[in-house]
């Protein structure tokens, strides 16, 4: 039966889809780096000049609102170090320092319930929840339980809401599992990365196929909806067969999603990468090789590229979602949730409050005396201009939906296109020459053998990247 890949207003056989989807021409053209716009701004133009006070105001703001809110809590802790790593964590095997922590963390919750002026007794709505680290399930079941009263003290949990936690599959029993269905979790994703011993080896990371399988039956034993896993693609010892392998053993498993990163070796910042061996990782054509091969296996078998490096089962509500044009991108990456409000907790950890965006310090210490001193643990975020705003749904349009009206995009916000935008027509026309976009009318669209690439037609709307100097350590396009 042919399978069909779809996007807004199209639908592509199987074969011209395997086919244009990855578009090697392309490609070595804009072999760039470039942010991944989980935010506009991007992260990396966050300033200090933004402050706890700041915070505060941007939560005053959003107290009266009705609007269901996101919730993140990052949990750092793990008990060993995979070297290709780029998350904040800490490696420790020392449960009484996550113990200390979720305390913090509760402390945290209501500091920032405080400073909202909520009635007592007051709830706030969630509609999305997600533990990411670090290894979440370092936490001890106590210290789960913990974790989760405390956010049940001051938030409540809406019905059909999305409810997400990240897993290391080496690190969790069935028992684990139930506990986390008991908790009210609805979504799991699983770190695979990658199944050859070989790789596993390189990376210090050795899990077993068995045991993944293991994790993947349990949640849907007990009722888990959705079901997630990660693969990183230009590891140390990856080949083209090898990987494919990987891959097909992941479908046989058949999760809900994919998730399939490009490795961004960058150990003059992650000092674990320090530990990869450069001399093992696969050549720039091997690594193109392995992605085209990633592609049509996954396509073949019925997932949907959503975007960036997601594919999803045409059911699975991230694909009905940009079907429909719900589709949203928020800090966890791809989201059904309208752009609601994002509060998160716990170091480093980011959040969006209405027009802001505000992180957290980066140390335990740093942390633990801000909150002792009843401060919110404020690092640095922004305030976001109405230029920036503009810029934000744009990008989010194109990283979401391939295509942009830019008639219906101008009425929105009073503006003449071709004018607010003079810099980057001239970029459009060149990025149009090049077939990367196209224009329908008024229709600005990215095609199938672009979206591997919408990265850098989204960087032709970032001023902020236009304007500095400071071009930040970004990742490979693809």
């Amino acid at each position: 039966m042919d399978q069909l890949i779809t996007a807004p207003h199209k639908v592509v056989g199987l074969a011209s889809a395997r086919t244009v989807l990855l578009e090697p021409a392309l490609l070595k053209k804009f072999d760039i780096n470039g942010p991944r716009y989980t935010s506009y701004p991007s992260a990396d133009r966050f300033h200090q000049d933004f402050t706890e006070a700041d915070y505060r105001l941007a939560l005053k703001r959003i107290s009266l609102s009705d609007q269901a809110l996101s919730l993140y809590m990052h949990l750092p802790f793990c008990p060993n170090i995979c070297y290709y790593c780029a998350c904040n964590k800490i490696i420790t095997k020392d449960h009484g320092r996550s113990a200390k922590y979720i305390k913090y963390l509760a402390k945290e919750m209501a500091a920032v319930c405080g400073a909202m002026d909520l009635a007592p007794e007051q709830k706030l709505p969630i509609s999305q929840l997600h533990w990411g680290g670090g290894t979440p399930t370092f936490l001890s079941h106590a210290e789960m339980r913990e974790l989760m009263a405390s956010i049940n003290k001051h938030f409540d949990f809406q019905k059909n809401g999305e409810y997400s936690i990240e897993i290391d599959p080496r690190r969790v029993t069935e028992a684990d599992i139930k506990l986390l269905a008991d908790l009210g979790f609805n979504r799991i994703s699983l770190g695979v990365q990658d199944f050859n011993p070989e790789v596993q080896q390189a990376v210090h990371r050795i899990q077993t196929l068995e045991e993944t399988q293991a994790v993947l039956n349990w949640s849907r034993k007990y009722g888990f909806t959705s079901s997630s896993v990660d693969l990183i693609y230009g590891l140390p010892k990856q080949t083209p067969a090898s990987f494919a392998k990987t891959v097909q053993a992941v479908i046989v498993m058949n999760p809900d999603r994919l998730s399939v990163y490009n490795y961004a070796h960058l150990p003059h910042i992650f000092k674990p990468q320090r530990r990869i061996v450069e001399s093992n990782l696969p050549n720039a054509v091997d690594k193109l090789q392995i992605l085209s091969s990633t592609i049509d296996q996954l396509i073949e078998a019925g997932y949907i590229f959503i975007g960036m490096d997601h594919f999803a089962k045409p059911n699975d509500e991230l694909a009905v979602a940009q079907k429909e044009g719900r589709l949203h991108r928020n800090f966890q990456g791809y989201s059904t949730q309208a752009e609601c409000n994002m509060l998160a907790f716990g170091v480093t950890a980011i959040g969006k409050v209405d027009d802001c965006y505000v992180q957290s310090v980066r140390t335990l210490d740093d942390y633990y005396a801000l909150l002792d001193q009843h401060r919110l643990p404020t690092l640095r975020g922004m305030r976001l201009s109405v230029d920036d705003v503009v810029r934000r749904d744009f990008i989010g349009q194109l990283m979401c939906h391939f295509e942009v009206d830019v008639s219906h995009f101008s009425q929105k916000y009073g503006i003449d296109f071709d004018t607010y935008f003079t810099n980057e027509v001239s970029e459009l026309n060149h990025l149009e020459d090049c077939g990367l976009i196209e224009w329908h009318g008024d229709t600005l669209t990215v095609p199938i053998s672009g979206r591997l690439l919408v990265r850098c037609v989204a960087m032709v709307f970032d001023r902020h990247l236009r304007e500095s100097l400071y071009r930040g350590s970004y990742s490979k396009i693809v």
